[in-house]
């Protein structure tokens, strides 16, 4: 089996190693450089990968190079890895760091990045993904095996469109907490426990996304189904409506996407 190496061995390469080694790899297949004694000791102990604290010609066996490292230190992890891995395919899960940047930084043009979301630590995320031309259609299967144990792929054909990706699923997660946490705090002010307000408001986030996926309609027409005319549903909708809540969130997204971008400016 082709050597998988990380470079980076935090939340997300744990979330991947160990949906890959759950569905069979052998640990011994995956090298990780993780500076942090601990944690490559933790990765050691729960997957049995290979682990070194920097840089090793170990690197040089691997087909498939994934980087997880946070975006200020890539310059500096890539540095010493560069002359082990010019031959392998490189997976970016990385935000921030364009592809072209990775390309010049390992010498290879088979560069695919990745904009995962951290439902993918319990194999439920989404990952929005593109492609550099260098990238032929055995290697896109290739890192789509690698990340299918965390959740959905989704390919974009414009590097640019990655920046909207995070910005709709990569910080999405945390809208969604956003929302619950204001659901607990209704919950408490109209006289239920905390725990109640929670296990509610989760449990009505779990069942209306189950029940959109299974669904063919539009999500508004979900919702107008929920909303009788002159009920309990549309007069909240139409307080949310006369706080300009959806017009709120869209601004939020647009944010995020200009974040997103100023980071690729900067580390990019």
């Amino acid at each position: 089996m082709q050597t998988l190496a990380f470079i980076g061995g935090g939340n997300m390469a744990s979330a991947i190693i160990g949906g890959l080694v759950a569905s069979g790899r052998p640990g011994a297949s995956i090298v990780v450089v993780e500076p942090f004694e601990a944690q490559r000791a933790k990765l050691a102990a729960d997957y049995g990968v290979r682990s070194f604290a920097s840089s090793d010609a170990a690197l040089a066996e691997a087909a498939l190079v994934v980087w997880a490292v946070k975006p200020q230190l890539f310059t500096q992890a890539a540095a010493p890895c560069a002359a082990h891995v010019a031959g392998a395919l490189h997976l970016s899960v990385m935000a921030g760091i364009r592809s072209s940047a990775i390309a010049r930084a390992t010498g290879s043009e088979r560069v695919v990045r990745a904009m995962p979301n951290t439902p993918a630590l319990i194999g439920q995320g989404i990952a929005g993904l593109f492609a550099r031309a260098g990238v032929n259609a055995a290697e896109r299967a290739q890192v789509e095996a690698v990340l299918a144990p965390t959740g959905q792929v989704l390919w974009v054909e414009r590097e640019q469109d990655l920046d909207a990706v995070t910005a709709l699923s990569g910080s999405g997660p945390a809208y969604v907490f956003y929302v619950v946490e204001a659901m607990v705090q209704a919950a408490l002010d109209m006289g239920l426990t905390e725990a109640q307000g929670k296990q509610l408001a989760l449990a009505t986030f779990a069942g209306s996304t189950a029940l959109a996926q299974a669904s063919s309609d539009a999500p508004s027409l979900l919702r107008e189904r929920v909303t009788s005319k002159g009920g309990t549903t549309h007069a909240a909708i139409g307080v949310l409506d006369a706080s300009g809540v959806k017009a709120a969130f869209v601004a939020a997204m647009r944010a995020a996407e200009q974040r997103a971008r100023e980071l690729g400016n900067e580390f990019g």
